[in-house]
């Protein structure tokens, strides 16, 4: 059984159901070296291109932004996010390829976690009841258990949901089921006030957290086939605040997921007792079960390097300078940016340039939102984007800058450790199997071209 840092899984059950929460926590190239081929449109809208071209020749230019494209072009724009992220950066999406998405980063601009939109039915008056502690068992928990819990000094609240996660090719989901109108008091004020987040909820879809959204790549719009199981939308993001839940479902969504029945409990209290409940409330629970401080609770648990961390960025508003100067061909930018990440080929990050922008040559905006030469998503820039240059800013229109994030990027995702971790790394670029062999083909065809 596979294993989350800082917490024990559930058992597995049906549709690949491999545990609950963790602590927090894509046609090969054809090589034709020297001389430029004719370009391809993708489904995207971007061009692509079948075969490598002359780097050399191509002097990068950093591109002012373009018309939006027509909401009728179906540009697509995939999201992605490092495998292990940096636990001091937050991790978002990237990328451009086939399938149809919506980019789930819109939250960052302006939907997830936002205020409520004119006109939406709020909850104003609903009492909300923040948790304190989250409680995790690998079997449903009993009626007496969860009386006994009750009756603890301070606990004011508790109630209990199914549980589990599923696999979307691969990449582990965790989930929690809901009664939406149970869950709703539960919420943080932004949050529940949001009447598309419990529209989403009744139709049977899934809304993300805000985070996990961003780190396993889920893009908004989009439906996803779970393995062995059924298709699930992801209909919206929010950022709930409950550690290592990567989304929200109904509960008949989840009795279709196959999720554990009963097997998560919120517990709400003062906040000043939750060190005490926590203890109080882990005595009761059989053995493999776990107790989650959320909210405040957390962030007074937190380990002192992460404070530390916080306290070195906090408020600083500066963004991360690396050196790669302004060479005067994108063959020199790609082979500096590369240097980034240590063990990452430069050929990888001019195949990536070459499927995503044809080098510059259509820089977005996509319908989705994706921009500049290496389409990145904005709220992935505000992550992963760096000073190339050194003029101060990072902008994601410049190549001098946006390569280099590119690399910066895969390297979060393990790329420069190759192999399979490289293949995964530009799978979470875009989520799909046949862009990885396409950027791999490019790649080789570049390491042929420029021994």
């Amino acid at each position: 059984m596979s294993r989350l840092p800082g917490l024990r899984l559930f058992v597995p059950v049906v549709v690949a159901i491999t545990a609950l929460l963790a602590l927090g926590g894509v046609a090969l190239a054809m090589i034709n070296a020297g001389r430029p081929a004719a370009p391809a449109t993708s489904a995207g809208g971007a061009v692509v291109e079948s075969r490598v071209r002359d780097l050399a020749a191509i002097a990068p230019v950093a591109s002012p932004p373009a018309a939006p494209v027509s909401p009728a072009d179906p540009a697509p724009t995939a999201q992605v996010v490092p495998a292990e992220p940096d636990p001091t950066t937050p991790a978002v999406p990237v990328g451009d390829d086939q399938a149809p998405r919506d980019p789930v980063s819109q939250g960052t601009g302006g939907g997830q976690g936002s205020a409520p939109e004119p006109g939406a039915t709020g909850a104003s008056d609903l009492p909300l009841t923040p948790p304190r502690l989250l409680v995790i068992s690998p079997s449903t928990l009993t009626e007496q258990t969860k009386e006994d819990i009750s009756r603890l000094k301070h606990v004011q609240k508790i109630d209990s949901f199914d549980g589990g996660a599923v696999k979307v090719s691969g990449v582990g989901l965790n989930l929690i089921a809901v009664d939406p109108a149970r869950f709703r008091t539960w919420a943080p004020r932004n949050i529940a006030d949001q009447q598309r987040i419990w529209d989403a909820l009744a139709k049977g879809e899934l809304v993300a957290d805000n985070s996990a959204a961003r780190r396993l790549g889920l893009v908004l719009g989009s439906e996803y086939q779970v393995d062995g199981g059924p298709r699930l939308r992801a209909a919206a993001s929010a950022s709930f605040g409950l550690p290592g839940v990567d989304g929200i479902v109904g509960e008949e969504t989840g009795r279709r997921l196959g999720l554990l029945p009963g097997v998560a409990l919120l517990v709400h209290g003062p906040e000043k007792a939750s060190t005490v409940l926590r203890t109080r409330v882990g005595r009761l629970l059989s053995p493999g079960s776990q107790v989650v401080a959320v909210g405040g609770a957390r962030k007074s648990a937190r380990e002192p390097a992460a404070k530390a961390a916080d306290a070195k960025t906090a408020g600083t508003g500066k963004v991360r300078q690396v050196t790669v100067g302004r060479p005067g061909s994108y063959l020199e930018l790609y082979r500096k940016a590369a240097e980034v990440c240590p063990g990452l080929s430069w050929t990888v990050l001019a195949a990536i340039g070459q499927v995503e922008s044809s080098h510059g040559r259509n820089n977005g905006p996509s319908s989705a939102g994706a921009l500049g030469p290496m389409q990145f998503m904005p709220a992935t820039w505000k992550a992963y984007g760096v000073d190339g240059d050194g003029d101060g800013v990072a902008d994601i229109w410049n190549p001098y800058d946006a390569v280099p994030g590119a690399a910066n990027y895969l390297c979060a995702n393990g790329a420069g450790k190759g192999g399979k971790k490289l293949e995964k790394a530009i799978w979470f670029y875009n989520h799909s199997w046949s862009y990885v062999a396409k950027v791999m083909g490019i790649s080789r065809g570049y390491a042929a071209a420029y021994p």
